[in-house]
């Protein structure tokens, strides 16, 4: 008997590639591998799998209690798990299983070694950078010697000089122990184990009497887990997702173990092509001198082959001509990349996932890493069924898609835009979902009843109506009619009516394209708007500058909604902004606003808003009164300033009267309001500006003397043609 212990860098290539060459060798009879024993029934569909993958293990009374265990294609215990398979050796995962790792406290056992021990071993060996150092002897090894006793020696050394392991790595460490004990008692030969390096001489003969591990064992905690196979990606396997074991460069490392020769020189290839695919110019010339830089920077280091930093570097040097944009665009697309994984249809999945993964294909949408664009037509079925189904998939708090903000605010029905990417993590949420129902209509129909029975503020009951629209949620939408009537009638802040109406306003002009009778939703956004303008006056009458600005982003947000309403509610609403403007007390951002609204509605002319503003902007009114009433009517736009000179004289009258001791107090106003306007405005305002004449209007453009009327002529055809008349 015979027990083989290979001691890995999870993820590494030159460690996945000893592996896979010493268990060739070996040929051993069981092997053991680091991870979690509940996955031991899942071995056998490893055959179908493309990495990267994952295990996903979770407990089944809190789902938020998981963990992943990632394989790429070049991690140590994926070749160990293929070869077993291949080979039809018997597989068992034996590190601590998840039932006892999810029953201990969120501080996982206490904290990990405190130093680093590779970074001694690299320092003794004269390197700065300890990653740099296990690089360099294990990742871009090739052929030879193993180096699994020599890792074993230098992990010996290393643990004789630590601390005691803490809790966690004691538990960990018995129970790969107990495992070991086990397999050797069942009678096999040679059993090879895969697990960290760190953990070898824990496990290394004479192995500690068993009593002393049963006692470190006894009594711990457990809880019921559930475990799968799900896709994962390189991303997420890079250190800089958080992920705990990351590397610095999955990308590279799939080359590494992938390429058997001219590594250098056919990566070199690949970063000329992704800089190429963006029309960025990059030749031969280039590719050969990179190469050459990458291999003498390796031989001024003393390195056998180039590394990740003489590969990074020559790329940033000669391929990207020192621009740190190129080289940031190669590192997201190469050094790092999104390959994603695929799991079979074998792999268990909850019914919520499996009715996504249906629906998904039904629908063609594939779950791609990298963001893209996904313009839907919603008057098509398939462009509907998407839509519904990334709605129903937001409102479970799955985000595979997030619509642009501009496609949110727009009035048009028939387009939406998404931007779309799946992210491993939402396999977690999608079993946590699972408890609200079976499938992704039924869980989103469960959570949005649970929203409306919390009985929430108005607004996001406003919200849950027209998720109910967007989602196609029919079962949910008369019970959440009734709690918006009962809720819009019971409430007397009219700010909360405000609030509410635009979300409701907006989901009566789904019903044409969607298919949906909105007709009970128009009745109850015009009870609402007629509480709204009832509440109005009271509500803006006293108000403090603070105050009045959030009522004023308000009365815009339900201006705007009032036009997607029936005529006669934008009607009633004009009436009550008519019988505002005047009252008592208002403050004078929002006489402003009311001004320019009654004036874009042809309730007010030209002539009278000019006599309101010049009352308004006079020396016996505060500046800051007057700064705050030029805010709010010119929040509308500043087109008026551009094309009616009565209006831009009153302005430039009224700031140059402004006294220079106040003018400072003034001028933060000032520019929040004319600094909102767009730059081709701002200059045509200045233009005009600087062209009155105290005593009267602009001057006069200059006019030549003289007319070249043969030369005027021949204009004539050319303006007669653009305009559709006869010469």
């Amino acid at each position: 008997m015979s027990v083989h212990l290979l001691g890995i860098r999870h993820h590494g290539p030159g460690s996945a590639r000893a592996v896979r060459t010493e268990l060739a060798e070996l040929a051993p009879d069981v092997v053991l591998i680091e991870g979690p024993p509940e996955a031991d029934a899942l071995v056998p569909l490893a055959r179908d799998l493309r990495p990267p993958v994952a295990l996903l293990a979770y407990a089944t009374d809190e789902v938020s209690r998981a963990a992943f265990w990632p394989f790429a294609l070049f991690s140590p215990e994926w070749q160990a798990l293929r070869y077993a398979v291949d080979h039809e050796v018997p597989v068992q995962f034996c590190d601590l299983p998840a039932a006892f790792q999810f029953a201990e406290p969120d501080d996982r056992g206490g904290a990990g070694r405190s130093a680093d021990p590779l970074a001694r071993l690299a320092a003794v060996a004269g390197y700065d950078d300890p990653e740099r150092w296990w690089d360099d002897k294990i990742e871009h090894w090739r052929t030879g010697v193993s180096p699994f006793e020599v890792i074993a020696e230098a992990m010996t050394v290393l643990r004789e000089n630590e601390p005691e392991s803490p809790p966690r790595e004691q538990r960990r460490e018995a129970y790969m122990r107990t495992v070991l004990r086990r397999t050797i008692k069942q009678g096999y030969e040679r059993i090879a184990v895969i697990c960290g390096a760190w953990h070898v001489p824990a496990l290394a003969s004479p192995l500690p009497p068993a009593n002393r591990d049963q006692a470190v064992l006894k009594g711990l905690p457990k809880r019921k887990v559930a475990c799968t196979w799900v896709p994962w990606t390189h991303g997420r396997l890079a250190g800089a997702s958080g992920y705990g074991a990351g590397i610095q460069s999955p990308g590279w490392y799939h080359h590494l173990f992938t390429t058997d020769d001219d590594v250098t020189a056919r990566w070199m290839t690949e970063a000329a092509g992704v800089l190429r695919a963006q029309d960025l110019p990059v030749s031969t010339a280039h590719v050969i001198e990179a190469v050459r830089l990458a291999d003498t920077l390796a031989t001024l280091r003393d390195r056998s082959s180039a590394g990740l930093a003489e590969v990074s570097e020559s790329i940033q040097a000669v391929l990207c001509d020192g621009d740190e944009l190129r080289g940031k665009l190669v590192v997201e697309k190469l050094m790092v990349g999104e390959r994603l994984g695929a799991v079979s249809e074998q792999v268990p999945q909850a019914p919520l996932a499996a009715d996504l993964t249906a629906t998904a294909r039904r629908l063609r949408l594939r779950r791609d890493p990298v963001v893209r664009e996904l313009d839907l037509d919603l008057r098509t079925e398939s462009g509907l069924g998407k839509s519904r189904l990334l709605h129903r998939l937001r409102i479970l708090g799955i985000h595979w898609g997030v619509r642009e903000v501009s496609a949110i605010r727009s009035k048009g029905t028939f387009r939406e835009t998404w931007e779309l990417a799946w992210e491993p993590s939402f396999e977690v949420d999608l079993i946590a979902a699972a408890v609200y129902g079976t499938t992704v209509p039924a869980a989103a129909t469960e959570v949005v009843r649970k929203v409306v029975a919390a009985r929430p503020p108005l607004p996001e009951i406003t919200t849950a109506v027209e998720d109910c629209l967007l989602a196609d949620l029919t079962d949910a939408l008369p019970e959440v009619l009734a709690a918006l009537d009962e809720r819009a009638a019971a409430d007397a802040d009219v700010a909360h009516l405000m609030a509410a109406l635009p979300a409701l306003a907006r989901v009566t002009r789904y019903g044409d394209v969607r298919g949906t009778d909105v007709g009970a939703l128009r009745v109850v956004a015009d009870r609402m708007l007629a509480r709204v303008c009832a509440g109005l006056p009271p509500a803006a009458h006293g108000l403090d500058d603070d105050a009045a600005a959030r009522l004023g982003e308000l009365v815009d947000d339900v201006h705007e909604a009032t036009t997607l309403l029936e005529d006669s509610a934008k009607e009633r609403w004009i009436d009550a902004l008519a019988g505002l403007v005047d009252a008592p007390g208002l403050p004078a951002l929002l006489a402003g606003k009311l001004t320019r609204l009654l004036l874009d509605a042809d309730r007010l002319d030209t002539a009278e808003v000019e006599v309101r503003l010049a009352r308004v902007l006079t020396a016996g009114i505060e500046p800051v009164k007057g700064a705050a009433y030029v805010e709010g009517f010119f929040a509308g736009g500043a087109l008026l300033l551009v094309h009616d000179d009565r209006l831009l004289r009153v302005i430039d009258t009224w700031l140059a009267a402004i006294p220079a001791e106040q003018f400072t107090e003034v001028l933060p106003l000032l520019r929040r309001t004319f600094g909102a306007f767009a730059g081709p405005e701002k200059r045509a305002i200045g233009e005009r500006a600087a062209g009155l004449s105290r005593g009267g209007g602009l001057r006069k453009a200059v006019v030549a003397e003289e007319l070249d009327e043969q030369r005027a002529e021949a204009v004539l055809p050319v303006l007669a043609t653009l305009l559709g008349v006869g010469a």
